[in-house]
């Protein structure tokens, strides 16, 4: 496991914290295998019932590490973003996420699959989803969604004390792993009901996400943002 993964057990949880503080836990691709890890060894190990995903310093996550992102090519829908997403969707632990600061992109995606999300009030969520479509518009289009609107709209399940989020999420994921494995996974499946339409939409978004990740737009937006300027689009043309 990468180093900027730290994998810490807590009896019957495993928790996942990311640790690359220089660089705000902006995920590269050995990271996304380091995070995918305890979910495998999740399934692998009757004695681990539950999955705890934690990160250190101010932010959750900066989203993916933009130098390594912009050296990709080939078939990003084979990527390790895309198969850390089917990993964590098809996950048969529950997860439950401690978040705060920003969790940008990749970092909102993966709490959209997480059982239990628990943030801080200064937690910042800039991709919202599943709250409907003119709001889930209006928030990614024009600005984020901050703790008090993720827990309204559904997102987060609660706001905690950032000295007291750890402590917190921690006691839920064991809470969850205390439960009767076989009864509370048959719980869990009805709960998350047909994961068919997800698989197909996640599909939908790798190949979506593969055609803009090669295009001009991305590429001006991640030289803008080494260059420490404002991207320029409108000199692009149109595709």
């Amino acid at each position: 496991m990468t180093s900027h993964i730290l994998s810490i057990r807590h009896g019957a949880v495993l928790e996942a914290r990311l640790n690359r503080l220089e660089k705000m836990n902006a995920l590269t691709c050995a990271m996304y295998g380091g995070i995918a890890d305890p979910r495998q060894q999740a399934i692998s190990s009757n004695s681990i019932r539950a999955v705890l995903l934690t990160a250190e310093g101010s932010t959750f996550t900066a989203a993916n590490d933009m130098a390594e992102f912009m050296s990709m090519s080939g078939d990003f829908t084979a990527s390790p973003q895309s198969r850390f997403v089917c990993a964590i969707n098809g996950a048969t632990r529950p997860i439950v996420a401690a978040v705060h600061g920003r969790a940008v992109s990749i970092g909102t995606t993966m709490l959209l699959h997480c059982d239990l999300v628990y943030g801080t009030p200064d937690l910042t969520l800039p991709f919202p989803a599943y709250i409907g479509l003119q709001r889930a518009s209006a928030l990614m289009m024009l600005g984020r969604l901050d703790a008090a609107a993720a827990v309204a709209k559904g997102l987060v399940n609660a706001t905690v004390p950032a000295d007291e989020l750890h402590a917190h999420a921690l006691g839920k994921a064991q809470a969850l792993a205390a439960k009767a494995p076989e009864a509370f996974a048959e719980a869990r499946r009805l709960i998350r009901g047909n994961r068919t339409q997800p698989d197909a939409c996640m599909t939908k978004e790798g190949e979506a996400f593969a055609r803009a990740v090669i295009g001009a737009e991305v590429r001006e937006a991640f030289t803008a943002f080494f260059e420490k300027r404002k991207p320029v689009f409108d000199r692009l043309g149109t595709s």
